[in-house]
């Protein structure tokens, strides 16, 4: 059995009720899809599933919001929350992360090699549920869905490579260059959530691609949001170590935009604070007083503003816009 979906506190009620839904939906097909697992890859994938179920409620608004009934999504739905379970074990053990949803996690808790075949096996049941979904649209989906994929494992390597290059002066990450790898990483995962959720509704492809760079701008707010949680976050809520994201020297929009924009003897002592990384607290303090957090929190607004514009501009149900452009608006607001 998966870990109960946790709906976000914070919510208006009919986006609450929306979420709900969705919850409902989505919990046993997951549940029935993990069911065909061997019984081991199904123990290590049930320690990692029952997050917020954010992709596939987005799944299964876009649908609604392109007219269809959210049960014509449903596939798309557990497709997407699978390869998002993939991609967090794996993004575990790359990372050296110990602990994931306030649990250890998958790698920490059954070895590094089971955690990556438990991976393998999530990525391979994804494309295996939408092929068996069948119907008209079922190819357009699996397309959309390796395409995402695609993105994310191009994210992923540059975040990595991103490791090996200095914090500040030639050779450094830029924040244009870390927005790029973000939309990649994070976004693609979001924009194909509603683009499944169009693209099984049979939605025609203008609409489809609103909805895939609206969800896609809105996992770019996401993965800020994340970066200023990765740093400042409260541990009871996130799941995760205080400061835990500059313990690991991990380059993020907080960061990048504050170094990019402090003089550069400021820069230069904040680079060595950084590299040192056993004074998190003053780094952290730093990287505020430079502008660091509230210039990415304005990055996510600005994010969700573009989202915005592309759901106004696509013919879609009002009444399930406003519940995705509530969900989508809470994104940068959440606490863990």
């Amino acid at each position: 059995m998966i870990q109960e979906l946790r709906p976000p506190a914070g919510l208006d009620g009919a986006t609450a009720d929306a979420l709900a839904r969705a919850h409902a939906r989505t919990a046993p097909a997951l549940d029935a899809a993990l069911g065909q697992l061997d019984p081991w890859l199904r123990e290590m994938a049930a320690h990692t599933t029952g997050g917020k179920g954010l992709r596939p409620a987005l799944a299964l608004l876009a649908a609604e919001a392109v007219g269809a009934d959210p049960a014509e999504a449903l596939p798309g739905a557990v497709a997407v929350e699978l390869i998002h379970t993939f991609s967090l074990v794996h993004d575990d053990i790359m990372d050296g992360d110990e602990r994931r949803r306030s649990r250890p996690a998958v790698w920490k808790a059954y070895g590094t090699g089971p955690a990556v075949l438990a991976g393998d096996a999530l990525h391979t049941l994804a494309l295996d549920t939408l092929l068996r979904s069948g119907g008209p649209h079922a190819h357009s989906a699996v397309r959309h869905l390796v395409h995402a994929l695609g993105d994310l494992v191009r994210g992923q390597a540059e975040d990595l490579r991103f490791e090996n290059r200095p914090w500040y002066g030639p050779g450094a990450v830029t924040p244009h260059a870390y927005r790029r790898m973000a939309e990649r990483k994070t976004g693609a995962l979001f924009g194909c959530a509603t683009a499944l959720g169009a693209v099984l509704g049979g939605a025609p492809h203008r609409t489809v691609e609103a909805l895939r760079r609206a969800g896609r701008h809105a996992g770019v707010a996401f993965q800020a949001s994340d970066d200023v949680l990765g740093i400042w976050g409260d541990p009871a809520l996130t799941g995760k170590p205080v400061y835990g994201d500059l313990r690991r020297g991990k380059k993020t929009l907080p960061v990048l935009t504050a170094l990019a924009g402090a003089p550069p003897a400021h820069a230069r002592a904040l680079t060595a604070l950084l590299a040192a990384g056993d004074r998190p607290a003053e780094a952290a303090a730093r990287i505020e007083a430079a502008g660091g957090r509230t210039a990415t929190v304005a990055e996510a607004d600005r994010q969700l503003g573009i989202a915005g514009r592309y759901l106004s501009a696509a013919p879609l149900d009002p009444a399930a816009v406003r519940a995705l452009r509530n969900l989508l608006s809470f994104l940068p607001d959440r606490h863990g």
